[in-house]
């Protein structure tokens, strides 16, 4: 087996490097060159469009011909990018001749460099290379990493390097520096600069820099796990989840999410049950509050999003009301993500012109609901609830002028692995939820745009009540 390589990071600025090839893979490597300041020189016979504008703009050096060891002279690095094998090569072996280093592109037995795949932040840099082995597996790593550090960790970076100095002179002793950026990393000031808050952060910065050293401060971020895949979470929830000490979780966040969480953090079930709903809700109130107070980051992880049907506005009055730090998170709600799975559009431009969410949960919620409204044609109703309502749901719009005939779909455990779809219409919902015994979570959908779960869906089984053999490209 090989040695591993040797990482290093090059400054490049005001020095030479010579590329050869005119085509479309140097015009990669010469961009990226730019970028880091060097003098870049192009050699080959012809040069592509872009390659051509950068030499007339005068951004680069055209050495006009074929390759010749003499374009090496003064270079600090060569990159051999033709589509010839014989001139990449004869690129590296001047190289070796002249002590230079050299990147044949897609050639690792030629390189005695290799040009890693990089996520760029700003001062921060990752580079990761396979040695040449497998350039699409790092490719792939450098794809996952891009989604999970924010682009403010430049700013960040920016920061630190400005009060590097004051740093040091606050905290000389290695030991308590670490402590220190400890709490600067885990703090606010990175949330801040995420949000744009550039002063703000700056303030939090040197108030935490001369507070004392045990001084934590935590925060809860209210986040939107959506409706239980965990792919359809967004990229700033899977951030925060990994940055969480604490998650007060519901009792419908799937498994699937919950395998996401940071392994070290503490996990705490906060599901409401029956007849319960406002003795657990202050017990929410009352952990957010604890574990927040001691300096921890807290993650109140919500089925859905926060602020559908999920009280994130009672909770953050909480928060604010107690001088707590939060943030909130928006998820995928049911309505969005059920219909989608369950190939529904909630709007279509001959069958409905808007939607309404309703809740439905309660039979007081049931006496609360302007019925007539709801029954008025060319919408899509998305009700959120229990199981349990659903024949006098059906009898209350059909009795306030909704056609029995109007299509629904119920969606059971949408997204999920387990999503059942069953369809209908409004006369016979009760009866087919019974017969195909539909549990929550189910999201129901009424109007004629629940009809196209029938020849739409493409997530799972087939709807129950749709022809089997029905697909998406009969629909089409």
């Amino acid at each position: 087996m090989s040695s591993p390589l040797f990482p290093v990071f090059a400054d490049l600025r005001g020095r030479a490097v010579l590329v050869v090839g005119g085509g479309t893979v140097a015009l990669r490597k010469v961009t990226a060159l730019i970028d880091a300041g060097a003098l870049v020189r192009v050699g080959a016979p012809t040069l592509n469009v872009e390659l051509t504008a950068l030499a007339a703009q005068g951004r680069i050096e055209h050495l006009n011909g074929t390759f010749a060891p003499r374009w090496l002279d003064g270079a600090w690095l060569a990159i051999a990018a033709t589509d010839d094998d014989e001139v990449n090569r004869a690129v590296a072996q001047a190289g070796e001749a002249q002590r230079i280093w050299v990147n044949v592109v897609d050639d690792a037995q030629a390189s005695s460099v290799q040009i890693p795949a990089r996520v760029d932040r700003g001062p921060v840099q990752i580079a990761i290379s396979s040695a040449g082995a497998a350039p699409m597996l790092a490719r792939h790593l450098r794809e996952q990493l891009e989604t999970q550090l924010d682009e403010s960790l430049g700013e960040l970076a920016s920061l630190l390097g400005r009060e590097r100095h004051r740093i040091r002179a606050r905290h000389p002793q290695l030991g308590e520096r670490r402590r220190f950026f400890d709490r600067l990393l885990s703090g606010a000031v990175p949330r801040l600069l995420r949000q744009r808050q550039r002063l703000a952060a700056e303030r939090e910065f040197s108030a935490l820099l001369n507070a004392p050293a045990a001084t934590a401060r935590g925060s809860v971020a209210l986040v939107g796990a959506g409706p239980g895949d965990p792919g359809l979470l967004t990229l700033r929830a899977l951030r925060v989840l990994n940055e969480a000490d604490v998650i007060l979780h519901d009792r419908l966040v799937s498994d699937d999410v919950l395998q996401l969480v940071r392994r070290d953090a503490q996990r705490i079930e906060v599901g409401k049950q029956a007849g319960n709903h406002h003795a657990t809700q202050d017990r929410i109130h009352e952990l957010m509050l604890e574990h927040a107070r001691a300096g921890k980051r807290v993650v109140r992880l919500k089925g859905g999003d926060p602020f559908v049907f999920g009280r994130g506005g009672e909770e953050l009055e909480v928060l604010r009301a107690h001088g707590i730090d939060y943030e909130v998170v928006p998820g995928i709600t049911a309505a969005l993500a059920c219909a989608a799975y369950a190939g529904v559009p909630l709007t279509h431009r001959d069958h409905a012109q808007s939607v309404r969410l309703v809740t439905a949960h309660a039979r007081d919620s049931m006496d609360s609901i302007d019925w007539r409204a709801l029954a008025q044609e060319r919408q899509t109703l998305a009700v959120y609830m229990g199981v349990a309502g659903l024949d006098r749901l059906s009898e209350r719009l059909i009795e306030h002028g909704r056609a029995a005939s109007t299509p629904f779909a119920l969606v059971e455990n949408g997204s999920r692995a387990s999503q059942r779809v069953i369809t209908g219409t409004l006369a016979d919902l009760a009866q087919r939820a019974q017969a195909h015994d539909v549990q929550s979570p189910a999201l129901l959908i009424v109007g004629e745009v629940a009809a196209l779960a029938g020849t739409l869906h493409w997530f799972g089984d087939a709807p129950l009540g749709a022809p089997a053999t029905a697909t998406v490209a009969e629909a089409a």
